[in-house]
């Protein structure tokens, strides 16, 4: 294919935290610093809507760029000279650099990396993967195949993040403007730290980035600032600190912008205990106390320097809750922050399920979903806040990565790609291709090389390109690639779960019941195999209505294999088991104790993990089975 025709590539092209030397830095927080001193907010948001928006314009461009710099900083590692031995970068063209990498790199997965990550772990200081020594190793979640994993964690890490956070809220300012100083109700979480065997210190991505000095940079950049001290962010106990920010955002309430989370998820569950405390937290404004659930003492201590007597608002906000406890809570956001302008989280893929309480919470308040990234790297960002959630899609970032789209088409019948890390399911491989050489309406699945020392790194999310923000692709997020419900010749996703579970939970509603949230498992234990999906349910609902919601979910699966695999009885009746109440809260607190953040928890969609599934079937006081294939 041809290359991309662009003009040269200068420094000032790629973002600050890309640049490896300390006195380009120097240079860089020089010009910014003297800047600063200049403009005004809105000029500032224009400086780096300006700076992005010519790195997307010349997107093929900068992406040669990245590369070269990773390459540069990195190319006498152990892991690159394996596969391009003394190969010179600085002075080749973009063309032949990239060419030559495809080429020579394989593709690679977590596990082809684990090895080199858990001898740095271990304490061995050459340059495994990267030339600057890694100090910081980022957990995963977790919450996809059940355990965490190593990634590397630099300096570039929370400055691109910073990056990103400076650069969506620039465009989000365009859309709902802010009042400068103005408060945020953040409901954010730290998680603890631990060291490795050779001393390095481990954590969750968030947890690292809420510890450094980039996160209070963002806060002065962006003139918003958290309403939670970083005694209450770090206490390291969920309910705590959740307890905190909603004491603390309504001890400000007249001064909050807007509400925000890393994942829908911590929002609502934010709501849902504020449901069960608010007395408790209006007497604590009442009187300027604080409750003793609140046992941390660092924590408490901070709280009762921030919080003092007010009976007026204590009154006015008991009044309210007195009022929105009577309409279930609905439009809590609105009515307790009056000057909040939306609700801003991620809220795509796996998080959609929230949506409904959300929206629930949030009465006719705009929702924004918050920008695409993961552990390795962050991605895209919302350049179009205030379009529906539907129709979110995320800009890639050219700077923070060099990134590669393996194109995906859709078969019917399964078979092996002939590259080794393909993944079995239903779409045929064809070869990566970079950036500049995606289509419109092409399904993707993202591969990251990054400057902390992955290289051709498979993310597995499927992404389809649904247009473009100048000449960088702006992407629609369809799921996690991984299959996560298969028996048989089956093949089902997450996103096809979800659809199905939809259907099944407006049954549900109908009776006036509430799906509080749900995972599922392949039962292959017994033969023939069967789907189980768990339900946690609110309120009363007749055992027939939950025998049809069963029923209809089975019947919703369209996966060809599925069908066909019912109706010769190769796969078994669907299999829905409701859960007792705080049965997720439970699954969450195994994450939490086992080192996850709540920032970053996602409830598991599917789950082969036996401490799970322990959980979910001593937790299972109902079980229905489908007549839908009888």
């Amino acid at each position: 294919m041809p290359c991309h025709r662009v003009r040269k590539v200068t420094s000032s092209d790629i973002a600050p935290s890309l640049c490896t030397t300390e006195s380009h830095l120097l240079r860089m927080e020089t010009k910014a610093a003297a800047a600063a001193g200049r403009r005004a907010h809105e000029g500032c948001d224009s400086d780096i809507i300006g700076w992005f928006e010519d790195a997307c314009e010349n997107a093929g461009a900068v992406q040669a760029e990245v590369l070269r710099r990773i390459l540069a900083a990195n190319r006498g590692t152990e892991y690159l000279s394996r596969w391009l031995g003394d190969v010179e970068v600085e002075g080749m063209g973009a063309c032949a650099l990239e060419s030559l990498y495809r080429s020579r790199v394989p593709l690679a997965s977590h596990a082809d990396f684990e090895p080199f990550i858990q001898r740095i772990a271990d304490g061995d200081t050459s340059p495994v993967l990267t030339q600057e020594p890694v100090q910081l190793l980022s957990l995963s979640s977790g919450t996809t195949d059940g355990r965490q994993k190593y990634v590397p964690f630099t300096r570039h890490s929370s400055q691109t993040t910073l990056q990103i956070f400076r650069i969506a809220a620039a465009y989000r300012s365009r859309v709902y403007p802010i009042g400068e100083g103005g408060r945020i109700l953040e409901f954010i979480y730290s998680s603890k730290q631990s060291k490795t065997k050779g001393g390095l210190t481990a954590g969750t991505a968030t947890t690292h980035y809420y510890s450094s000095e980039e996160f209070k940079i963002k806060q002065e950049k962006t003139k918003s600032f958290t309403c939670s001290p970083e005694e209450v962010i770090s206490s390291c106990d969920y309910k705590q600190s959740t307890y905190c920010h909603l004491l603390l955002g309504l001890y400000f309430a007249d001064r909050i912008e807007f509400i925000t989370s890393t994942f829908a998820y911590s929002i609502v569950q934010a709501f849902r205990a504020f449901e069960d405390h608010w007395r408790e937290i209006c007497g604590d404004i009442r009187d300027g106390g604080l409750s003793p659930r609140i046992t941390v003492e660092r924590t408490r201590q901070a709280m009762l320097g921030i919080v003092s007597p007010n009976p007026s608002l204590a009154q006015r906000l008991e009044a309210a809750c007195e009022e929105l406890e009577r309409k279930d809570w609905c439009g809590v956001i609105p009515k307790l922050w009056p000057k909040a302008r939306y609700v801003y989280s991620i809220m795509t893929g796996s998080m959609q399920h929230y949506l409904t309480k959300l929206r629930h919470y949030a009465g006719g308040l705009p929702l924004v979903s918050a920008d695409y990234g993961s552990t390795e790297s962050w991605i895209g960002v919302n350049v179009d806040p205030s379009l529906p959630l539907e129709r979110v899609t995320f800009a890639v970032v050219p700077t923070f990565s060099y990134f590669e789209f393996i194109p995906l088409h859709r078969q019917k019948n399964r078979s092996r790609s002939k590259n080794s890390e393909a993944i079995d399911d239903d779409f045929a491989e064809d070869e990566p291709v970079p950036l500049s050489q995606v289509k419109v309406g092409q399904e993707y699945e993202i591969v990251l090389t990054t400057f902390t020392g992955l290289y051709r790194y498979r993310l597995g999310d499927m992404v389809e390109v649904a247009g473009f923000h100048k000449h960088t692709p702006k992407l629609s997020f369809i799921c996690r690639r991984k299959l996560i419900l298969t028996v048989n010749i089956d093949k089902n996703t997450e996103k096809d779960l979800q659809l199905v579970v939809e259907r099944g939970s407006q049954l549900l509603w109908k009776a006036m019941g509430e799906l509080v949230d749900f995972t599922s498992h392949a039962d292959i234990s017994k033969q023939p195999g069967h789907y189980v999906i768990y339900w946690e349910i609110k309120g009363e609902v007749e055992e027939k209505v939950l025998g049809e919601c069963c029923r209809e979910m089975d019947a919703s699966f369209e996966d060809h294999g599925y069908v066909v695999s019912r109706k010769c009885n190769s796969i078994g009746p669907l299999e829905l088991c409701i859960v007792e109440t705080g049965t997720f809260r439970k699954i969450l607190d195994h994450f939490i104790g086992n080192g996850a953040a709540l920032s970053q928890f996602k409830t598991p969609r599917c789950t082969s993990n036996q401490v799970l599934l322990s959980i979910l079937n001593v937790c299972t006081v109902k079980r229905f089975y489908s007549t839908a294939y009888s």
